[in-house]
C-alpha cells in the first residue's frame, strides 16, 4: 500500500462560506475511577521501511482486538486543529438548522436506515419521552442529494464530504490493512472483498450528534443510561475522542468503564461482520452511553462517527483463506460468532449484511422504554447479570444492558 498523505481539506474561506464560531472542547472530569486503559496505535507507523516496526505494529493490533475490540487510533493524518473545524461545522448546525428542515429531513428508522435528522425524543419516527440525543446521518443517498442536507449545512458540504471521503478511503483502507494482516491474509483482502464501496461513505453513514443534559424525568426512566448495550452491527466504527465521558465499554471483567479522553485521537469499534470474517477471533466492541461523571451531568456532548459498513449483499461468514483460521481454528465461544457458527453448521442462511443492521435499526428500543425493558420482554437474567436479549432471523443477541 502507497505511502498515506496528509489530509488536505476544502478552504474554510471561500466565497460564500458563512463565518463558523469555534468550537471549545468542554472541560475533562476530574474524576479518575472506573476509567478503561485502552491501547493506542499509532497508524503512522504503517509507513515505516522497517518491517520490524510494521510488523510490531499488526502485533499490537492483533492483541488490541483480540482483547478488547477497542483501541485508540493516533496519527491517522488529520490534525487538531482540521478536526476541530469538523466539530465547529456540526456545532454550527444545532445552533442553525431550522425547523422546517427538521421537519422536513426528518428520520425513518423504520425503513432500516438512520438517514437524516434525529429528533431528541427516542430512536422512533413518533415521539417519545425526551432522551435529548439529536442527530444528523449521511448515506450514499444524502450525498448525491444537496436537497436532503440542510440548509445552513450547504456551504460545508465540501469540507464535510471530503472529511468522510478521506475516514474511508485513507484511514479505513489502512486499518484495514492491519486486519488484513492480522488474518494473514493479502493487504486489500477486507477492503476489496468486504469493505462496501461509492460516495464518501459506501453504504455506512456518517454523524453527527449532540448529547444535551438528560431531563430528570427521562433519568428516572432510562436509569442513566443514553443508549443500551450493544456492539455496532456493521465494520468498524471511527469515532472521534471527546472530554465528556458517556461512553464506557464492558471489560473482560464483566463490568462497564468509561473511555477516557485522548485529544484528536480515534476510538476504532470492532464491529459484528469483522467478528464474523475472523471467525472469532476479532471481538466485536460491547458498548454503551451513559450518564457523564457528577462534574459533566450539565455539559453538551458533541460526537462525529464514521460507521463503515460492508456490502449489503454478503453473508457474512468466516474468510475461508485464513492462515490464521486454518491454523488455529475459530473461536465459538465469540459473540454472535457463536450464533452465525450454530446456523451455519446446521446448514441454515444466515442473514446478509444489510438484512442485519436493517433488522437492528427498525426494531431499536429506547432505554426509558419500560415496555421492552424488562425480565420476561426483551431482558433476562444470566448468572444474576441482567442481559439484554433479541432475536433476528434466527439469531440470537445477547449483551449487558
Amino acid at each position: 500500500m502507497p505511502k498515506a498523505t496528509p489530509f488536505n481539506p476544502p478552504s474554510a474561506s471561500l466565497p460564500g462560506k458563512p463565518s463558523v464560531p469555534e468550537w471549545v472542547p468542554p472541560p475533562v472530569t476530574k474524576e479518575t475511577h472506573n476509567f478503561a486503559k485502552l491501547k493506542s496505535i499509532d497508524l503512522s507507523l504503517m509507513d515505516s521501511e522497517d518491517p520490524a516496526v510494521v510488523e510490531d505494529l499488526v502485533q499490537q493490533v492483533k492483541t488490541a482486538i483480540r482483547d478488547d475490540g477497542f483501541l485508540f487510533l493516533e496519527n491517522y493524518g488529520i490534525s487538531l486543529e482540521q478536526l476541530h473545524r469538523q466539530f465547529a461545522i456540526a456545532q454550527y448546525l444545532y445552533h442553525n438548522i431550522s425547523e422546517e428542515d427538521k421537519s422536513r429531513l426528518l428520520f425513518d428508522p423504520e425503513t432500516g436506515r438512520w438517514s437524516g435528522y434525529k429528533h431528541p425524543y427516542g430512536f422512533k419516527k413518533t415521539r417519545a419521552i425526551p432522551d435529548g440525543i439529536e442527530q444528523f446521518n449521511w448515506y450514499k443517498d444524502d450525498w448525491e442529494d444537496i436537497n436532503r442536507t440542510p440548509n445552513c449545512l450547504r456551504p460545508f458540504i465540501d469540507e464535510i464530504e471530503a472529511f468522510c471521503a478521506y475516514l474511508t478511503g485513507s484511514v479505513n483502507r489502512r486499518l484495514l490493512t492491519l486486519f488484513s494482516r492480522v488474518l494473514e491474509l493479502p493487504d486489500n483482502y477486507l477492503w476489496d472483498n468486504v469493505q462496501s464501496h461509492g460516495g464518501p461513505t459506501g453504504e455506512g453513514y456518517f454523524r453527527h450528534a449532540l448529547f444535551r443534559p438528560v431531563e430528570k424525568t427521562t433519568e428516572a426512566a432510562s436509569k442513566g443510561l443514553r443508549m443500551h448495550g450493544h456492539t455496532d452491527f456493521g465494520l468498524t466504527t471511527l469515532l472521534f475522542s471527546v472530554p465528556i465521558s458517556c461512553l464506557q465499554i464492558w471489560g473482560r471483567d464483566e463490568q462497564w468503564y468509561y473511555v477516557p479522553y485522548k485529544p484528536g485521537a480515534l476510538v476504532i469499534n470492532i464491529g459484528d461482520t469483522l467478528e464474523i470474517v475472523s471467525g472469532g477471533h476479532f471481538k466485536a466492541t460491547r458498548h454503551r452511553v451513559y450518564r457523564p461523571p457528577v462534574d459533566q451531568l450539565q455539559e453538551e456532548r458533541l460526537s462525529l462517527v464514521l460507521f463503515n459498513s460492508s456490502v449489503g449483499d454478503l453473508r457474512m461468514t468466516p474468510a475461508a483463506s485464513s492462515p490464521l483460521i486454518h491454523r488455529e481454528g475459530c473461536v465459538e465461544e465469540q459473540g454472535v460468532y457463536k450464533e452465525y457458527a450454530k446456523r451455519m453448521s446446521a446448514g441454515q442462511l444466515v442473514p446478509t449484511n444489510r438484512q442485519w443492521r436493517e433488522m437492528q435499526i427498525s426494531t431499536a428500543t429506547d432505554p426509558t422504554d419500560t415496555v421492552r425493558n424488562r425480565i420476561g420482554a426483551d431482558q433476562v437474567l444470566i448468572d444474576g447479570k441482567l442481559m439484554q436479549q433479541r432475536e433476528y432471523m434466527g439469531v440470537k443477541v445477547v449483551l449487558p444492558v
